[in-house]
């Protein structure tokens, strides 16, 4: 039996879900990682019917390591949803999120539940995130995205990015982080619903993030922190799928936190905008291939 990492107090305890989805190129590397880490008592990884070597890498690892677990799924629930099975696994007081393609070192949990355990009012903590290449992902620190903006400016995902607060070296207020790392106590994970499971793919980290806001909680992200995020291995593969789900999402998103603020006739045509914008980004993508 492995011996676990140095954790300092039951309090600080973690519990990670790890969704995977044909992540085989990444997923053995994450995993080794988080169980290398401090204070993560628990790793429970979902797959979401994966078809390559994804769970047999789990399944490997998981031999003589009591603290990984493996859930599959017969079919493919989305990646909200998943996490929120996994979540109901857990029983540690501070809840962590974690892409397959994220490879955290052995104090950022920890480390960010300390920053959690000090700051009175914070809720949800990301950290920033970097490509193998060291570029900043700018989904680490987001500004809440309006749906009729980005539509009138022919915005871009990136348009979103916050950018880092020279004045706030070690934790920064934004309005989200990514969904790639994500860290909250249980109880509020618990108390909010968990991830809302209408979004299939992308948007539910956006909606977490804002119901956590409204629920009087901070989002943080730890600017003295930093995880190498990969990005996209399995969505690489699907790439029609995860447009279609990408605008299904931000028309759900839209309708939740923004239709009430937006003239009732100008719906149908931000509804017609959106889904011309995912033909032009299919046709990019084909044309690319």
């Amino acid at each position: 039996m492995n011996a676990l990492p140095p954790s300092r107090t039951g309090a600080s305890a973690i519990g990670v879900v790890v969704v995977s989805y044909r992540s085989a190129a990444t997923l053995g590397t994450c995993l080794r990682h988080l169980l290398a880490a401090h204070d993560v008592e628990r790793v429970v990884v979902v797959d979401n019917a994966s078809d390559d070597e994804s769970c047999a890498i789990v399944e490997r690892l998981a031999e003589g390591e009591p603290r990984l677990s493996l859930v599959r799924n017969r079919h493919n629930r989305g990646f909200g949803a998943a996490c929120n099975q996994g979540a109901t696994a857990l029983s540690q007081p501070w809840l962590a999120f974690v892409n397959p393609d994220a490879y955290v070192e052995a104090q950022t949990l920890s480390r960010l539940v300390e920053h959690a355990r000090a700051r009175p009012g914070a809720g949800l903590l990301g950290v920033e995130l970097v490509g193998e290449d060291g570029a900043i992902d700018p989904s680490s620190r987001r500004a809440d995205p309006s749906l009729r903006d980005l539509l009138l400016r022919f915005g871009r995902r990136d348009d979103l990015y916050l950018g880092r607060d020279p004045a706030a070296p070690t934790l920064q207020p934004v309005d989200a982080v990514s969904g790639a790392l994500m860290l909250l106590p249980a109880v509020l994970f618990v108390r909010l619903g968990g991830f809302d499971e209408g979004y299939r793919l992308h948007a539910e980290d956006l909606d977490l993030c804002r119901r956590v806001r409204q629920a009087g909680y901070e989002v943080l992200v730890a600017n003295d922190l930093r995880v190498t995020h990969v990005r996209g291995v399995s969505s690489r593969r699907r790439p029609f799928f995860v447009e279609w789900h990408k605008h299904r999402g931000m028309w759900r998103y839209f309708r939740r936190f923004e239709a009430a603020t937006v003239p009732a006739w100008q719906h149908p045509l931000i509804w017609l905008a959106l889904w011309a914008h995912f033909l032009a980004a299919v046709l990019r993508r084909l044309v690319a291939r």
